[in-house]
């Protein structure tokens, strides 16, 4: 499963970059979409047990916690 694995991942970031350029631009049609594709994209990597790698604005890993209030 290593090249669909990477391939879920590489989604992953994809989204993850065009969630913080949309946010960056205050486009919120952008965001929004960018958002669902993440979401879908997170959503399929938990359900087939793949860790999708650092989310950059969270810390080290999914769920992890660094220590701010949400």
């Amino acid at each position: 499963m290593g090249g669909y694995a990477e391939s879920v991942r590489e989604r992953v970031r994809a989204a993850r970059a065009a969630v913080a350029t949309a946010a960056s631009v205050d486009d919120a049609y952008a965001l929004a979409v960018a958002q669902d594709e993440l979401d879908d994209a997170l959503r399929i990597a938990h359900n087939i047990g793949i860790d999708p790698g650092p989310d950059p604005d969270r810390g080290s890993g999914p769920g992890s916690q660094s220590g701010a209030p949400a």
